[in-house]
């Protein structure tokens, strides 16, 4: 088994989209939390800014993440998110450990 996995995940919203984005996490997050393997999934919008928001995962493991991808929960939900979204979401892979 792989060491746990955390992704920092960048989405941008149409102007006035915003909620939708949020309405579409708080369908999705339960469902997701209650993956295995899940550790993390949590969405935060950016201060002032309505239409920004980062999405904060961690995974136990590659594999975890890699069945999570591969739900149709999330399959559906890539598939929807095209009509609120600005473009697609800047995926940031970050170590497993913090630096200091």
């Amino acid at each position: 088994m792989s060491e746990p996995v955390q992704l920092l995940i960048h989405i941008t919203t149409l102007p006035g989209r915003g909620p939708e984005q949020i309405a579409a996490f708080e369908r999705l997050a339960p469902v997701v939390r209650a993956e295995e393997g899940c550790l993390r999934y949590d969405m935060h919008q950016v201060s002032g800014e309505p239409e920004r928001f980062v999405l904060i995962e961690r995974w136990s493991s590659q594999e975890a993440l890699a069945a999570h991808d591969a739900t149709p929960h999330m399959i559906e939900a890539d598939a929807a998110s095209p009509a609120f979204r600005a473009g697609p979401a800047q995926v940031l892979r970050l170590a497993a450990e913090p630096l200091a």
